[in-house]
């Protein structure tokens, strides 16, 4: 699969999760896996929540901000990755003045047995 996202148009996301503010998404979700860039305004959050029955990768290509990692606080900048197993609870926070852009991919787990 190639996606090619200079062709998808951004998705307004009001109070993403919980958030504050209006995030955008440019998304693809082939039924088990999503992909997306976000683009996170100047004051906006995705809100606090956990991850049952995926997980999540964020890779910040722009900007800076903070996650909430199960409860702790880390500064973000471009050029870090973030990963949220199943179970567990994350956020993002852009607390800066300039956009804050990811790529983030959500794969659905699967469990055998």
């Amino acid at each position: 699969m190639v996606i090619d996202y200079k062709d998808k148009e951004w998705k307004a996301m009001p109070n993403f999760k919980g958030g504050e503010g209006t995030i955008f998404s440019q998304m693809t979700d082939d039924g088990l896996n999503k992909f997306m860039i976000m683009k996170m305004p100047p004051n906006t959050s995705i809100g606090y929540h956990a991850h049952e029955g995926s997980s999540e990768i964020v890779y910040i290509l722009e900007g800076e901000g903070k996650t909430n990692d199960n409860g702790t606080m880390i500064p973000i900048h471009a050029g870090m990755a973030c990963y949220c197993p199943e179970g567990k609870e994350h956020q993002i926070i852009n607390d800066s003045d300039k956009d804050l852009i990811f790529f983030g991919v959500v794969p659905t787990q699967h469990r055998e047995g």
